[in-house]
């Protein structure tokens, strides 16, 4: 593999990483998540601003972790910024689902002995409990059609819009569409009480 100057890498560089990355190159995974930091931070930005009661949880935070976990990977199987991107949107989804189940646990004496009288956060909590509704049934989609399940990440957990996904997943904006339309379907009818 040749080496790449991760300090003076510019975003046209952004493939080479990529595939240093992939290769298991730590430093390499570390100027990636560098360079697209700010793009990291709009993608939490915009799943917390869905959910406003997610008040434990800060953008900072929620990339943090992101960055932790893809670290814990070792390498990072990616091609492109927009597949890094959609795979940090799916990393920052499981984050939230992790807290969720936490407080969800916690909830129903998973913290025995714990009392709280903040409504506040008792709002929380129950929201949470959504979060991890939308987790099941994001599971049962991408089960029957992985494609539709990464079209949800993609926009409504990473906000993409139809073009980037399109661009992503190497089909066509009208195939997005499509694609959008029958997993709101599903979840509408999977997330029907």
């Amino acid at each position: 593999m040749a080496e790449i100057d991760l300090d003076n890498a510019p975003m046209g560089e952004l493939t080479q990483l990529l595939a240093a990355a992939r290769d298991g190159n730590r430093s390499a995974v570390d100027r990636v998540f560098e360079l697209l930091y700010p793009e990291l931070k709009a993608l939490a930005r915009a799943r917390l601003r869905r959910n406003p009661r997610l008040t434990i949880l800060d953008t900072t935070m929620l990339v943090n972790e992101c960055y932790l976990r893809l670290q814990k990977m070792g390498s990072l199987d990616v091609s492109d910024r927009g597949h890094f991107l959609s795979y940090a949107a799916r990393v920052i989804r499981t984050v939230i689902v992790d807290i969720a189940r936490r407080e969800h646990a916690d909830k129903r004496g998973g913290a025995e002995g714990r009392l709280t009288l903040d409504t506040e956060r008792l709002e929380v909590v129950d929201d949470r409990t959504d979060v991890l509704e939308i987790a099941e049934a994001l599971e049962a989609l991408s089960a029957m059609d992985e494609r539709l399940a990464s079209v949800v990440e993609m926009r409504y957990f990473a906000g993409f819009s139809d073009a980037e996904i399109a661009q992503t997943l190497g089909v066509t904006d009208r195939t997005v569409r499509r694609d959008w339309e029958k997993a709101r379907a599903f979840l509408m009818v999977a997330l029907r009480r």
